[in-house]
């Protein structure tokens, strides 16, 4: 498939050491290694920070032709902290050079010449007015494309009219157990139980599927009409950044392929897995790695 993936990249700093990462960021590097063409659309800042992520990026083999250097802001950075349950806190720093990201009027009209099967954004980015308007020439240029939104709420970046916009465009959405109360809240949908938050939210938005994902209980997935709940397994967490993204690619990869909802929610889990026992949040693995884990051995990614 050809997938475009609009969004943050920036450093995680988790403690001294710092991971390349940015949800849109890590969702394209595993989409890719799943593979698939990505078209990555982001801004990093004239610093040395900025020409490390290039770097990174070419070493991924991810094209680093639709990031812009941008002067007057710098590269992301953002402080990640680790708590007990394996989960993770994130205090962002902004403006960031990723909020300003530019095309030329021949970079977009040549981006949706691809005829994209994806696009890929999430709530972040969106909060920046240039980055907005840029995400929508893709998203309004493309009507046969299908939309992911991953909705990836963090404090103080999102707004109640901006999740409804959102979501409103959306041909799948993802998100995790906690969002989705926060979400049902806001936007007035029935949230008592997941198949009845899920079929409310896909009927008010015309969505083709939702997947909510609930940490140690799994996942809920609405597909078409088919509502299933996946078990997850608890496991070892080395470190949780990253692992609902490539959850997110895995699931994006499954729905792809036309696999049935547990199919899907199965190899999602598998992906997750190989990443929350991994440092950083764009680990090298493979799909033979995926495929050879047990059962016993699946995470839930959120």
């Amino acid at each position: 498939m050809k997938i475009i993936s609009i969004g943050e990249v920036l450093w995680d700093v988790i403690g001294d050491p710092e991971h390349l990462g940015g949800a849109p960021l890590n969702f394209a590097a595993h989409t890719e290694s799943l593979g698939h063409t990505v078209f990555f659309v982001s801004a990093v800042g004239e610093d040395e920070r900025g020409l490390q992520i290039l770097k990174s990026m070419e070493e991924l083999d991810l094209s680093t032709r639709y990031v812009r250097r941008v002067q007057g802001h710098l590269t992301s950075v953002v402080t990640v902290t680790l708590e007990p349950s394996g989960q993770s806190r994130f205090v962002i720093h902004r403006p960031a050079a990723y909020d300003f990201p530019t095309l030329t009027r021949f970079e977009i009209d040549e981006l949706v010449s691809t005829r994209p099967d994806w696009i890929y954004f999430g709530t972040l980015l969106q909060m920046s007015p240039p980055a907005k308007e840029l995400t929508l020439k893709p998203i309004e240029a493309n009507s046969q494309a299908r939309f992911f939104y991953d909705v990836n709420l963090r404090v103080n970046c999102y707004e109640p009219s901006l999740l409804r916009e959102l979501i409103s465009r959306a041909t799948v959405a993802k998100l995790n157990e906690d969002e989705a109360r926060l979400v049902g809240g806001i936007l007035g949908l029935p949230c008592h139980a997941m198949q009845e938050f899920c079929r409310g939210c896909a009927a008010t938005f015309g969505l083709e599927a939702i997947c909510v994902t609930r940490g140690p209980k799994g996942c809920a997935l609405l597909l078409g009409n088919k509502f299933i709940e996946a078990d997850g397994y608890k496991v070892k967490v080395v470190d949780a950044v990253g692992a609902g993204d490539a959850f997110a690619a895995a699931f994006v990869h499954g729905l792809g392929s036309g696999s049935s909802p547990q199919e899907i929610a199965d190899f999602a889990y598998r992906v997750g897995t190989l990443i929350a026992r991994r440092a950083g949040a764009i680990p090298p693995w493979t799909i033979e790695e995926a495929r050879a884990l047990s059962p016993q051995v699946k995470m839930p990614s959120d």
